[in-house]
C-alpha cells in the first residue's frame, strides 16, 4: 500500500497566533499592518522572531535587532513572545488534526506529520481532505495552515513550503521534475546557507542538480552520511515512519523552533527563560513536582542532542529549571553550531501530595515557590501579559512591588494594575 503522508504548518505560527488572539479581543489584526514578535519593546533589545507581511516591505528581517527593525520601520508593533500562547495554539490545531488522522506526529510546535496511509475508503480526495483541515483550523482558531500531500515525510514538508498562506499543495513523486528540481538548492529541506553556499561553489545550484551529482563528490564535499542523505532528499527518498506520541504524557515539555539560528549563548539563555517559565507553570496548575530536567536542542544542521540531570528533591520552581536549563545547555553545546530549535522536558514527575515532608523547611526555596503562585495568580486574573519575565529572572521585590500596586489598585477599585 503506497503510503500518504500530510505536512501541516502554522503560517507565521507566532505573529498569527498572537494575531488571533487580538482579533477574538477586539483589537487589530497585526497580519494587516508592519508588526513583528520579539524582544523587549520597551528597551527595543532582543531580536525579531516573527514579522508580517506589511513589515517585510519595510525590510524588517527575521533574526534581526529590534532597535535595526524600528529604524527601519518606526511604525511597527512589537508584540513579546508569549510560549504559554503559542502552546495552546499548538495543541488547538493538532486536535483538529487528530480528529481526522489515525497517527500525528508534532514535529515542531507549529508543525506535525498526518499518516493517512490507508484512509482511502473514508477519504477518497486527499486533497479534499486537507483542505477540510486547513479551513476547519481557520474557522475554529482564527489562523491559518498550509497543508502538504506526499508519499512521504519529506515531500510532504516540501510541499507545504510552497506558495503561502492558507494552500493545499500536493508534490507526488511524479511531480518532482516539474515542481521540486527547478526550486534553489538552498530550498531543500536540512540545506542551510553554508551548506548552500558551498554547493553553489561547486556549480550546484538547483535541487535537480543536487539530484544529478554524483554521490561520491557529494559525500567528498560534504561527508559521507550528510551527502547521502541529501542525495537521497534531492531525489525525493525518504522512508522515516511519522511517530505517534502516547496518549498519556509522562513528563512535561515545550520546545520552539528558532525563525531564525541562534548563535550566543546569551540568545540561547532568553529563551530558555520563556521556555521554563511556561513548562513550570503547566507543573504547577496540574500540581505536579518534576524529579529530572532535560534539555534538547536541534542544530542549523539538523542534528538533535539532548542532556538531562536528575533532581535530589523534585521541583516546580521556575527559577530552579531555568538554573539547571542553563548549566545542562551550557555543556551540551559549545556554540560551534547555530540552533534552530530548542526545549525543555520535565520528566519523573511526582503528585505535589505526595512529596515527603521534611521538618527542615528550605525557607529560600518556600519563597521561590510563593512568587511563583503569586505570577500564575495573577496571571490567572489578568491574563499572561500582566507580568512577564525579562532577560534575567525577576526578583520577589520586584513581583512583591507590582503585586503590592495590584492589591492597592484592587482596593481603589481601579481594578488591573
Amino acid at each position: 500500500m503506497e503510503r500518504l503522508i500530510f505536512h501541516v504548518d502554522v503560517n507565521s505560527a507566532y505573529l498569527s497566533w498572537e494575531a488571533a488572539r487580538r482579533v477574538a479581543q477586539g483589537g487589530e489584526d497585526l497580519r494587516l499592518i508592519p508588526s513583528a514578535i520579539g524582544g523587549d519593546p520597551e528597551n527595543r533589545t532582543g531580536v525579531i522572531l516573527a514579522k508580517s507581511i506589511p513589515a517585510k516591505k519595510y525590510g524588517v528581517r527575521t533574526g534581526e535587532p529590534v532597535a535595526m527593525a524600528l529604524k527601519k520601520c518606526p511604525e511597527l508593533v512589537l508584540a513579546r513572545p508569549d510560549f504559554r500562547l503559542y502552546e495552546k495554539n499548538s495543541q488547538a490545531f493538532m486536535d483538529i488534526c487528530r480528529r481526522v488522522a489515525p497517527v500525528v506526529e508534532k514535529f515542531s510546535i507549529d508543525e506535525c506529520f498526518l499518516d493517512m496511509t490507508g484512509t482511502g475508503r473514508l477519504y477518497s480526495d486527499p486533497v479534499q481532505v486537507a483542505c477540510t483541515i486547513k479551513d476547519a483550523i481557520r474557522e475554529e482558531l482564527g489562523f491559518t495552515v498550509n497543508v502538504g500531500i506526499s508519499v512521504n515525510k519529506l515531500l510532504a514538508k516540501m510541499a507545504s513550503d510552497f506558495e503561502k498562506p492558507d494552500k493545499v499543495h500536493t508534490l507526488f513523486p511524479e511531480e518532482i521534475p516539474r515542481k521540486l528540481w527547478p526550486l534553489p538548492v538552498g530550498e531543500l529541506f536540512s540545506v542551510g546557507g553554508a551548506t548552500a553556499r558551498k554547493l553553489e561553489r561547486a556549480y550546484i545550484h538547483t535541487i535537480g542538480e543536487l539530484a544529478a551529482a554524483d554521490l561520491a563528490r557529494l559525500q567528498g564535499l560534504l561527508g559521507n552520511k550528510f551527502g547521502q542523505q541529501l542525495h537521497r532528499y534531492a531525489n525525493g527518498i525518504d522512508d522515516s515512519p511519522v511517530l505517534a506520541e502516547p496518549e498519556e504524557a509522562k513528563g512535561y515539555s515545550v520546545s520552539t523552533t528558532l525563525a531564525n539560528d541562534v548563535t550566543t549563548l546569551e540568545e540561547a539563555n532568553q529563551i530558555l527563560l520563556e521556555l521554563a517559565d511556561s513548562v513550570t507553570a503547566r507543573l504547577r496548575a496540574d500540581r505536579f513536582r518534576a524529579g529530572c530536567v532535560a534539555v534538547s536542542i536541534r542544530s542549523s544542521n539538523f542534528q538533535n542532542r539532548s542532556h538531562q540531570r536528575k533532581l535530589e528533591e523534585p521541583t516546580d520552581i521556575t527559577q530552579e529549571v531555568y538554573q539547571i536549563a542553563k548549566g545542562l545547555l551550557a555543556e551540551l553545546w559549545k556554540g560551534r553550531t547555530p540552533l534552530r530549535l530548542l526545549g525543555i522536558s520535565l520528566t519523573q514527575i511526582v503528585r505535589e501530595d505526595a512529596m515527603q515532608t521534611t521538618l527542615f523547611r528550605d525557607e529560600k526555596r518556600e519563597k521561590a515557590r510563593r512568587l511563583d503562585h503569586t505570577l500564575d495568580d495573577l496571571r490567572g486574573r489578568f491574563g499572561l501579559d500582566t507580568i512577564k519575565l525579562g532577560s534575567a529572572y525577576q526578583t520577589s521585590l520586584e513581583v512583591g512591588k507590582k503585586y503590592k500596586a495590584h492589591m492597592e489598585n484592587q482596593r481603589e477599585g481601579k481594578g488591573k494594575p
